[in-house]
C-alpha cells in the first residue's frame, strides 16, 4: 500500500495526460476557464492542454499525500517534502509559461537529490540508511552496504541524466510513457538485482536480548 501510495502521483501524470490527449479541446476549455489566472495570457491552447492538465493534477496529487498523512498524523518523509516544493515550482512555471520544459527537469531533481541524500548518509556519514529502510532485520559487512550506497547513488544520477536525455530528443508522449513504464521498470530491475546481491552476503541480524525470555 505504501509503494502505490508513493507512486499514486505518477499514476495520475501519466492518467490524466493521456485523457486530455484524447479530449485535447475539452482539457483546453477546462484549465482556460478554471486555471486561467495561472497561465500567461490566461488561454491554454490545445497542443499544450495535456501537458498542462497533467501537472496541474501531479502538484495536487502531491499536496494531497501530505494532507492525507498529516490528517493521520503519520510521518512526512523529507522527500516528498521536497517532492512538493520541486512540483509547485517547477509545475508553476510550466504553467505560467506554457512551456513543458520545466515540468521535464522535475524526474531528474529527485532522483539527484535521492542520489545526494545516499551519498551523504550511507557513504560520507556511514549511517547505513538501506539497512534501516528494511527494518533492521537484515545484516551485512560494512564492505557490502557501502557498495550498495555506492551502486544507488550512481543509479539514481544515471537515471537523472537518463530522463533529460528522453525527454528533450523524444516527443512529450514518449516522455510520459517513459516515465510511466520506463523509469519504474529500471527501478524495479535494479532493486531487484540489489536484493540478490544482498542476500549473497546479509545474515540475520540478531535477536533483541532478553527477547526469549
Amino acid at each position: 500500500m505504501k509503494i502505490l501510495f508513493d507512486l499514486l502521483p505518477i499514476f495520475l501524470f501519466f492518467a490524466s495526460f493521456k485523457w486530455a490527449e484524447g479530449h485535447k479541446d475539452l482539457a483546453a476549455q477546462w484549465l482556460t476557464e478554471h486555471l486561467g489566472f495561472a497561465v500567461s495570457g490566461g488561454v491554454v491552447g490545445v497542443t499544450e492542454a495535456p501537458t498542462l492538465l497533467a501537472t496541474v493534477v501531479v502538484i495536487v496529487a502531491t499536496a494531497l499525500q501530505i494532507i492525507v498523512l498529516k490528517a493521520l498524523r503519520k510521518p512526512v518523509d523529507k522527500m516528498l517534502w521536497a517532492g512538493l516544493v520541486i512540483v509547485v515550482v517547477l509545475g508553476g512555471l510550466t504553467l505560467w509559461f506554457h512551456d513543458e520544459r520545466f515540468i521535464k527537469w522535475k524526474p531528474t531533481l529527485i532522483y539527484w537529490l535521492m542520489a545526494a541524500g545516499f551519498l551523504v548518509t550511507e557513504i560520507v556519514l556511514k549511517r547505513k540508511m538501506l539497512r534501516q529502510m528494511m527494518g533492521g532485520q537484515m545484516d551485512a559487512p560494512d564492505a557490502v552496504w557501502r557498495t550498495l550506497g555506492w551502486a544507488w547513488v550512481l543509479f539514481f544520477g544515471a537515471m537523472g541524466v537518463l530522463n533529460l536525455y528522453v525527454a528533450f530528443n523524444f516527443p512529450t508522449d514518449v516522455w510520459v510513457s517513459f516515465k510511466m513504464w520506463g523509469s519504474l521498470g529500471l527501478t524495479l530491475v535494479f532493486t531487484l538485482a540489489q536484493g540478490v546481491y544482498l542476500s549473497k552476503h546479509m545474515s540475520q541480524a540478531p535477536a533483541e536480548a532478553g527477547g526469549s525470555q
